[in-house]
Protein backbone atom coordinates (compact mmCIF):
# COMPACT_ATOMS: atom_id res chain seq x y z
CA UNK A 1 0.00 0.00 0.00
CA UNK A 2 2.87 2.43 1.10
CA UNK A 3 5.28 0.95 -1.48
CA UNK A 4 6.34 4.05 -3.30
CA UNK A 5 6.65 6.31 -0.04
CA UNK A 6 8.70 3.62 1.76
CA UNK A 7 11.24 3.20 -1.30
CA UNK A 8 11.38 7.56 -0.49
CA UNK A 9 11.65 7.22 2.65
CA UNK A 10 14.37 4.64 1.99
CA UNK A 11 16.39 5.80 -0.70
CA UNK A 12 19.91 7.37 -0.11
CA UNK A 13 19.35 10.73 -1.43
CA UNK A 14 15.59 11.52 -1.00
CA UNK A 15 13.64 13.85 -2.73
CA UNK A 16 10.98 15.72 -1.10
CA UNK A 17 7.94 14.28 -0.10
CA UNK A 18 4.92 15.29 -1.81
CA UNK A 19 2.14 17.38 0.84
CA UNK A 20 0.16 13.81 0.98
CA UNK A 21 2.91 11.91 1.44
CA UNK A 22 4.62 14.23 4.02
CA UNK A 23 1.37 14.56 5.83
CA UNK A 24 1.27 10.47 6.06
CA UNK A 25 5.15 10.62 7.66
CA UNK A 26 4.50 13.14 9.82
CA UNK A 27 1.31 11.45 11.65
CA UNK A 28 2.98 8.09 11.41
CA UNK A 29 5.81 9.73 13.42
CA UNK A 30 3.13 10.99 16.17
CA UNK A 31 1.91 7.47 15.97
CA UNK A 32 5.79 5.89 16.52
CA UNK A 33 6.12 8.06 19.84
CA UNK A 34 2.79 7.67 20.88
CA UNK A 35 3.48 4.02 20.57
CA UNK A 36 7.07 4.06 21.98
CA UNK A 37 6.22 3.22 25.40
CA UNK A 38 4.16 0.27 24.23
CA UNK A 39 0.97 1.93 25.54
CA UNK A 40 -0.79 3.02 22.46
CA UNK A 41 -3.91 4.73 24.45
CA UNK A 42 -7.01 6.20 23.47
CA UNK A 43 -6.20 9.49 24.23
CA UNK A 44 -3.20 9.45 22.31
CA UNK A 45 -4.92 8.73 19.04
CA UNK A 46 -7.46 10.99 20.00
CA UNK A 47 -4.74 14.23 20.21
CA UNK A 48 -3.21 12.72 17.19
CA UNK A 49 -7.17 13.15 15.19
CA UNK A 50 -7.00 16.57 16.78
CA UNK A 51 -3.49 17.65 15.71
CA UNK A 52 -3.50 16.71 12.30
CA UNK A 53 -7.04 17.67 11.56
CA UNK A 54 -6.31 21.34 12.96
CA UNK A 55 -2.86 21.32 11.00
CA UNK A 56 -3.93 19.82 7.72
CA UNK A 57 -7.43 21.45 8.00
CA UNK A 58 -9.19 17.98 7.89
CA UNK A 59 -12.37 17.12 9.25
CA UNK A 60 -12.50 14.69 12.12
CA UNK A 61 -13.83 11.66 10.03
CA UNK A 62 -10.40 12.79 7.42
CA UNK A 63 -8.41 12.90 10.11
CA UNK A 64 -9.22 9.19 11.57
CA UNK A 65 -8.63 8.15 8.03
CA UNK A 66 -4.80 9.44 8.11
CA UNK A 67 -4.05 8.40 10.96
CA UNK A 68 -5.08 4.61 9.99
CA UNK A 69 -3.14 5.06 7.09
CA UNK A 70 -0.19 6.18 9.77
CA UNK A 71 -0.72 3.03 12.22
CA UNK A 72 -0.08 0.88 9.18
CA UNK A 73 3.06 3.24 7.54
CA UNK A 74 4.41 3.00 10.79
CA UNK A 75 4.70 -0.76 10.70
CA UNK A 76 6.18 -0.62 7.99
CA UNK A 77 8.41 2.34 7.95
CA UNK A 78 12.28 2.18 8.01
CA UNK A 79 13.86 3.20 11.53
CA UNK A 80 13.27 6.40 12.75
CA UNK A 81 16.39 7.74 11.52
CA UNK A 82 15.44 7.47 7.93
CA UNK A 83 11.89 8.57 8.45
CA UNK A 84 12.80 11.37 10.28
CA UNK A 85 15.61 12.74 7.93
CA UNK A 86 12.74 12.56 5.13
CA UNK A 87 11.04 14.98 7.31
CA UNK A 88 13.09 16.96 7.85
CA UNK A 89 13.84 17.51 4.48
CA UNK A 90 10.06 17.75 3.26
CA UNK A 91 9.59 20.64 5.87
CA UNK A 92 10.76 23.81 6.77
CA UNK A 93 13.12 24.56 9.49
CA UNK A 94 10.54 27.14 10.79
CA UNK A 95 7.94 24.35 10.70
CA UNK A 96 10.00 22.01 12.54
CA UNK A 97 9.46 23.33 15.87
CA UNK A 98 5.66 22.60 15.53
CA UNK A 99 6.28 19.18 14.51
CA UNK A 100 8.16 18.87 17.98
CA UNK A 101 5.43 20.89 19.38
CA UNK A 102 2.60 18.11 18.12
CA UNK A 103 5.10 15.17 19.52
CA UNK A 104 5.19 16.42 22.70
CA UNK A 105 1.35 17.11 22.75
CA UNK A 106 1.26 13.26 22.38
CA UNK A 107 3.57 12.28 24.82
CA UNK A 108 2.07 14.33 27.57
CA UNK A 109 -1.61 13.72 26.76
CA UNK A 110 -0.99 11.17 29.51
CA UNK A 111 0.06 14.02 32.10
CA UNK A 112 3.32 12.19 32.42
CA UNK A 113 7.05 11.64 30.44
CA UNK A 114 7.82 7.84 29.82
CA UNK A 115 11.58 7.26 29.62
CA UNK A 116 11.15 5.78 25.72
CA UNK A 117 8.75 8.70 24.44
CA UNK A 118 11.61 11.18 26.08
CA UNK A 119 14.44 9.18 24.64
CA UNK A 120 12.76 9.22 21.39
CA UNK A 121 11.85 12.67 21.02
CA UNK A 122 15.64 13.25 22.46
CA UNK A 123 16.26 11.40 19.39
CA UNK A 124 14.22 12.98 16.80
CA UNK A 125 14.89 16.15 17.93
CA UNK A 126 18.35 17.06 16.32
CA UNK A 127 17.21 14.46 13.38
CA UNK A 128 14.71 17.17 12.74
CA UNK A 129 17.89 19.67 12.89
CA UNK A 130 16.30 21.58 15.86
CA UNK A 131 18.25 22.56 18.80
CA UNK A 132 18.28 21.60 22.29
CA UNK A 133 17.26 25.03 23.01
CA UNK A 134 14.00 25.08 20.33
CA UNK A 135 13.09 21.56 21.50
CA UNK A 136 13.22 22.26 25.20
CA UNK A 137 11.22 25.66 24.30
CA UNK A 138 8.79 23.55 22.02
CA UNK A 139 8.12 21.64 25.12
CA UNK A 140 7.38 24.05 27.20
CA UNK A 141 4.81 25.53 25.26
CA UNK A 142 3.04 22.33 25.35
CA UNK A 143 3.41 21.99 29.06
CA UNK A 144 2.21 25.32 29.75
CA UNK A 145 -0.70 24.54 27.47
CA UNK A 146 -1.70 21.71 29.07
Amino acid sequence: MFGDLLKRLTDPDPAPLPDPDARRALTALLVRIARSDGDYSDDEAGRIDRIVATRFGLSPFEATALRGEAETLETEAPDTVRFTRALKDAVPYEDRTGILEALWEVVLVDGKRDEEEDALLRLVAPMLGVNDRDSALARQRVENRT
